[in-house]
């Protein structure tokens, strides 16, 4: 079965991560959640500890359908700095997989260069690093194979955007109704 890999790293946004995960599990893809730190143990910049189900150099992503950034400022600059996660990104995109980044972590894509002449949204002030990108400060942006979100109030949306492309809008419809959305 092919998987969504999902993103931790020290300073992630708790809500931003863990809503998505929650909705995009309830409609019944399998998540995984990688944490790029050399140990499961992630902290968020809440400081919840998340414990990842993976660790990032013992995962392939040749199963990959879809790679998900959460965000969060410290988080972001330790995804960004990540040189392999970059690479990984980057032939996900081009091989027309879907990758989604919510508040501050699309700028991780803006850095990597997926998002020129693509439209896309972030958190407020972050939108100098979306290089390429046209700005569009709506709350979830879809482009080709992006989505981009604006910050963590819209996470659910996020997840709900991430499981209409893989799932349908059915689906999305089905768990709006059972999560009282």
């Amino acid at each position: 079965m092919k998987k969504v890999y999902l993103f931790l790293a020290d300073g992630f946004e708790t809500v931003e991560a863990l809503a998505p995960v929650d909705v995009m599990r309830r409609a019944g893809l399998e998540v995984v959640t990688v944490s790029i730190m050399k140990r499961r143990e992630v902290v968020s910049a809440q400081n919840v500890v998340v414990m990842a189900d993976e660790l990032y150099e013992n995962v392939a992503f040749d199963d990959a359908m879809a790679l998900v950034l959460p965000g969060g400022g410290v988080g972001t600059d330790n995804l960004s700095a990540h040189g392999s996660l970059r690479e990984v990104l980057v032939a996900a995109h081009e091989r027309g997989l879907l990758v989604a980044a919510i508040c501050a972590a699309p700028m991780v894509l803006g850095r990597i260069g997926i998002l020129q002449g693509r439209k896309a949204t972030c958190y407020p002030g972050c939108e100098s690093d979306l290089l390429g990108a046209e700005y569009t400060a709506v709350a979830v942006q879809e482009d080709g194979n992006i989505i981009t979100g604006c910050g963590p109030g819209v996470s659910f949306d996020f997840g709900f955007a991430i499981v209409e492309r893989l799932c349908g809008a059915e689906t999305v419809a089905t768990l709006r109704s059972q999560m009282q959305f």
